[in-house]
């Protein structure tokens, strides 16, 4: 099979398999969110909590709790990984070290899982299990909370609140996120994923010589990882590591599993507007870049530039030859389009342009589809600026949903799509500037020149938008990258969920206009084009030049 019927084949298969949860999911998730029951574990951990299940939030007191659950997150893992050597089944490992527990705990915590260590050298069982595990399961529910409580101004009729807090949080873990992942590790099992407390083993190699090999619990991690859109290994290399991701069709699974609940969120966000057909534009505009991104990189590899990639059918360095080029450019469009963060390949092996085409899907706001509900709040601030701009246009009131776009609502999504840039280019231009600074980054670059410039280009940016990945060249286990890189990380994660939750409180002090005839179609395929060409004109224009520095120069210079 030649690499695009390849490619064709699992796409299609993905598709389907996507089609058979999305309504299914969808609704299951409308209705979590929306039922007034709470079972009785969850009445039980309301009545510990001190929470009352039936009172609301406005989206301040909404903020604050998320601050608060967060910041405590923060400080108990990060104690867990300076205790590391008093705990059992620490394997012997050492405590971390300060300035890398202090980025780790903030990485995991803010769902971006960025790790500047090898995992299974530097954290042991518990520390894996009982912290970072536990955090990928509450920072997940944690983005799918701010995305309801956004969709639930949109439906709101001017109470002013958003829902509590502490109520979506505990239904996203109890109702989703753990069954799911309980189904989803039973599979992976199936499918030669490892789970054991075995610790290490040493074997013979075939050359005579001796290996330890690690083991531990990676299954049921690796089924949070994915369904979370976490992306944080169990081992350096990640999905690449045959414990990790043994097969083909395990590969397939796992990209399935980060897409799964982005997109039936969609349907998730129509069911509770009480119209599908806002659900589907996003849908159809998440697919159209997720195409646009994946049919891009995948010739880019295919074709690879060079003799010896020609033979090879494409550029295989640095890929898996149990996945090929095509199942590693699936896996990278979506790990890269969502805050995934995993790999199943080296990013900074892909050629030039493959590798802009990575850098160009995080930079578009991730989301295509976004990560497991932060795609659901990024791609609702591009719909406002697309109404906004339609409506100036045609002359016609900016309404979506029932809700006038005025000056406020304005403000708070031109600040959102600033957060990004200004982080990732502020912190890059903050480092490069220091002659220190400098100097220990460009020791730690894996490559010279323009390549070396995007090793450290998609470093920034993936920490700004809370992604994970890496180009994989950079050494970034430094005091200065493990600090700078976490904060930018808090503020990639805090500043944007609080600018979308104040355009929800903003939405749900509103109550919907009762005519028709002031609003836009936004149904129908012309926006979803309007906003797909929105997404790429906020994106292109601000990472520009520093793509023409990076992947482009490389790219034009081969």
């Amino acid at each position: 099979m030649t690499g695009w019927a390849l490619a064709a084949a699992n796409l299609a298969t993905l598709v389907l398999v996507l089609a058979l949860a999305y309504r299914p999911l969808g609704d299951w998730m409308a209705h979590v969110y929306t039922s007034e029951t709470h079972t009785r574990p969850e009445r039980l951990l309301y009545r510990v909590a001190g929470v009352n299940p039936a009172g609301t939030q406005t989206w301040q007191a909404y903020l604050r709790a998320i601050l608060l659950f967060s910041a405590v997150g923060i400080v108990l893992l990060y104690a867990l990984q300076r205790a590391q050597h008093l705990l059992p089944y620490s394997l012997g490992l050492p405590s971390i070290a300060p300035d890398l527990a202090f980025n780790t705990a903030v990485s995991f915590v803010a769902n971006t899982n960025w790790q500047s260590y090898s995992p299974e050298q530097t954290v042991g069982y518990t520390v894996q299990a009982a912290g970072l595990g536990v955090q990928m399961f509450l920072s997940a529910a944690v983005s799918m909370a701010v995305a309801v409580a956004l969709v639930r101004g949109l439906a709101a009729h001017a109470t002013g609140t958003v829902g509590s807090f502490w109520v979506d949080l505990v239904r996203s873990v109890t109702r989703i996120l753990l069954p799911m992942a309980l189904v989803t590790a039973v599979v992976l099992l199936a499918g030669g994923v490892i789970q054991s407390w075995g610790g290490f083993t040493d074997v013979t190699t075939v050359a005579g010589g001796t290996q330890s090999i690690p083991g531990g619990p990676v299954a049921s991690q690796e089924a949070i990882k994915m369904l979370g859109t976490n992306g944080g290994g169990f081992f350096n290399a990640n999905s690449a590591h045959p414990f990790e991701n043994p097969t083909p069709w395990t590969n397939l699974f796992q990209v399935f599993l980060l897409l799964v609940i982005p997109v039936c969120l969609t349907r998730t966000l129509g069911t509770m507007v009480g119209d599908h057909r806002a659900g589907r534009v996003l849908l159809w505009t998440m697919v159209a870049l997720f195409l646009l991104v994946y049919v891009a990189l995948t010739a880019f590899e295919l074709a690879g530039a060079g003799t010896a990639p020609q033979l090879a059918g494409g550029a295989l360095e640095g890929k898996e030859q149990r996945f090929g080029v095509v199942g590693s450019t699936l896996f990278g469009t979506a790990t890269s389009g969502t805050t995934g963060g995993a790999a199943n390949s080296m990013h900074g092996s892909y050629t030039a342009l493959g590798g802009l085409m990575l850098l160009l899907n995080m930079m578009m706001g991730e989301v295509a589809p976004g990560g497991a509900g932060s795609g659901i709040h990024a791609i609702l601030v591009m719909v406002v600026i697309a109404v906004f701009l339609a409506a100036l246009l045609l002359g016609r009131a900016p309404v979506y949903l029932g809700k006038r776009l005025g000056v406020r609502e304005l403000k708070l999504v031109s600040l959102f799509i600033l957060v990004m840039p200004v982080l990732a280019l502020g912190g890059l231009a903050v480092s490069l500037g220091i002659p220190s600074v400098r100097a220990g980054i460009v020791a730690g670059m894996g490559n010279e020149g323009a390549h070396g410039l995007s090793e450290v280009i998609y470093a920034f940016v993936s920490a700004a938008i809370n992604n994970g990945s890496a180009f994989a060249g950079l050494s970034a286990n430094t005091p200065w990258l493990n600090t700078s890189l976490a904060v930018l990380i808090l503020l990639g994660r805090f500043l944007p969920i609080a600018l979308a939750l104040a355009l929800a409180g903003s939405f749900a002090r509103q109550e919907p206009t009762t005519s028709a005839s002031v609003e836009l179609p936004v149904h129908r395929p012309q926006f979803a084009g309007l906003l797909v060409a929105v997404v790429l004109f906020v994106a292109l224009p601000m990472f520009l030049p520093y793509l023409m520095l990076g992947p482009l120069a490389e790219g034009v210079g081969r």
